[in-house]
């Protein structure tokens, strides 16, 4: 995630964005499972498990609906799902 204007403006109530942040991603049946302030090209990255895609599209609409972020997706797989992606091969 990258921060707007509006997001380092307000930075002091970042970290409470965050926790409602957390609770929403629960709310559709996710977990936050990590959250980093980063330095570099991106601000924040956040790692969050368990939601459908469509979930997270939806969450993701909402959260840069509010303005103090815009976000990068990235899908990420464990090593166990590539393993059954590889077997698939012909």
């Amino acid at each position: 995630m990258k921060l707007t204007d509006q997001g380092i403006k307000d930075i002091k109530q970042a970290p409470q964005r965050v926790d409602a942040a957390a609770k929403a991603i629960e709310a559709l049946g996710g977990k936050l499972t990590g959250f980093y302030f980063t330095l570099g090209e991106y601000d924040y990255v956040s790692v969050v498990e368990g939601l459908t895609d469509e979930a997270g599209a939806s969450f993701l609409l909402k959260l840069g609906s509010g303005g103090n972020v815009r976000t990068t997706t990235l899908k990420a797989f464990t090593k166990q799902e590539l393993v059954e992606i590889v077997k698939t091969l012909p």
